[in-house]
């Protein structure tokens, strides 16, 4: 039974997603504070971590950079619930290391879906392991066991998100893929209007894999169409680094 962990100081809202979740087949503990839920996340090692950004003690958002840093919890999948829902908040959000956003009041149908996207999304055995999908192209071999990315004979490590979305493009390497499409299979629900999730994370991607993220080569920027992975080939790779 996956383990679910909810640190909001609504009493009433936590309630209602505890109870909602626990019907929905999870085990849920939950916590008040962001101290208690920093704790709780280390003592439990939860599945997912449901965390509001408006926390006493410590917010939300510190609570998220701090478990991001601690290896014991790092890869745990976090799923930001907040009254805050502009653009900046939720690429604050993201910055922070969460995983996904849901702003408040939220449909608790929906709340369920991106609980189930995340947990399946975020498995064990990443998505590409599972299919005989392309994991390298030219100077990129995807690491699907470590979430790792060999890049020029470089390691590079990969947030889940960062690897799926990855991968996603990798699939599709050459063409542009439309924000939609990477929506439904990175983050795993229907695709709307919230294409900020994607910038966010391209940027990361960017940051690790770019010469210069700010002119990106290969991670390119379709304008009104989407994104598109652009790599050289195995020769043209070596002649570069050569």
């Amino acid at each position: 039974m996956p383990r679910v962990l909810v640190i909001d100081d609504d009493p009433a809202i936590s309630e209602l997603v505890a109870v909602n979740l626990e019907m929905a087949g999870y085990d849920v503990s939950q916590a008040s504070d962001g101290i208690k839920g920093q704790a709780l996340a280390v003592q439990l090692i939860p599945d997912l971590i449901m965390l509001d950004l408006m926390l006493p003690r410590v917010d939300g958002l510190t609570v998220c950079q701090r478990l991001r840093r601690d290896n014991r919890t790092a890869d745990i999948p976090v799923l930001m619930l907040t009254a805050l829902g502009q653009t900046q908040d939720k690429v604050d959000g993201f910055n922070a290391g969460a995983d996904d956003y849901l702003t408040k009041p939220f449909e608790l149908e929906e709340m369920l879906a991106r609980v189930r996207a995340l947990l399946r999304r975020t498995d064990r055995i990443p998505q590409a392991a599972k299919h005989s999908e392309i994991l390298n192209y030219g100077p990129l071999t995807l690491i699907p066991e470590r979430f790792e990315a060999i890049w020029f004979d470089q390691t590079v490590k990969l947030t889940h998100l960062e690897f799926e979305l990855l991968h996603c493009l990798l699939q599709r390497h050459g063409q542009t893929v439309s924000p939609p499409e990477i929506l439904k299979e990175v983050w795993g629900y229907d695709p709307s209007d919230d294409i900020e999730t994607i910038r966010v994370h391209i940027r990361h991607l960017r940051t690790k894999l770019e010469p210069d993220p700010r002119h990106p080569k290969y991670i390119k920027t379709v304008y009104g169409a989407g994104y598109c992975l652009e790599l050289p080939s195995i020769e043209q790779a070596e002649a570069a680094v050569s």
